[in-house]
């Protein structure tokens, strides 16, 4: 489901993540709340915003849309599946560019400058980051966080649970398998099997 500032949302997590979330909600979208496990999460400090209780108490079932605003990839993973039975809301910065050919799953966001091009597609629950670049064709899987300045080239293939690291680059045709990192600044010249590390330029296996 694509923004629409008529409506409200409900932020699960009040980190830094959250943080920049709540900054890219167009004006008009009414933020009714988060949920966080840090009774002074940054979100509620900065913002004013109402922390209405734990993760653990974020409520299964029928409610407002809500959007999963956790940086960590590990945690995003564990509450996917209780968001199943939730509307959610893919939230996108007003400075992104989306290309019309360009297909976004559920529960995204697109951070400030960031692009996402012509025939690319960005699974469920990802984060393009800020000013991060997704060349044409890529393919993103589900809970990808492609972090800030971190560029995708042409037709590149990202494994689900990847995170490709800030300011880094792989280059195009490159197929990342699931469970992946590659670290920051790094330049991804071949493929990366499943839950591979890897740093450097080019990019070797961490040992």
């Amino acid at each position: 489901m694509t923004q629409d500032p008529s409506r409200a949302v409900v932020l699960l997590g009040g980190g830094g993540h959250a943080l920049v979330v709540a900054d890219a909600v167009s004006e008009g979208a009414e933020i009714l709340g988060f949920f966080d496990d840090d009774p002074s999460a940054v979100l509620g400090v900065c913002t004013g915003l109402t922390r209405l209780g734990s993760i653990a108490e974020f409520p299964d079932g029928a409610g407002p849309p809500v959007h999963l605003a956790i940086g960590n990839l590990a945690v995003r993973a564990g509450l996917i599946e209780r968001l199943a039975a939730h509307q959610t809301i893919t939230i996108r910065h007003a400075t992104a560019v989306l290309s019309a050919s360009a297909e976004l799953g559920r529960d995204v966001f697109v951070g400030p400058q960031a692009v996402v091009h012509t025939a690319a597609r960005v699974g469920d629950h990802c984060i393009v980051n800020t000013g991060a670049i997704i060349e044409h064709e890529c393919v993103l899987g589900e809970n990808v966080h492609v972090a800030p300045g971190a560029v995708l080239g042409g037709r590149v293939r990202v494994g689900p649970g990847t995170l490709v690291g800030l300011g880094s680059r792989v280059l195009p045709g490159v197929r990342l398998g699931a469970g992946c990192v590659v670290g920051a600044g790094a330049v991804v010249i071949r493929d990366v099997p499943d839950r591979g590390r890897v740093v450097g330029v080019p990019a070797r296996t961490m040992s």
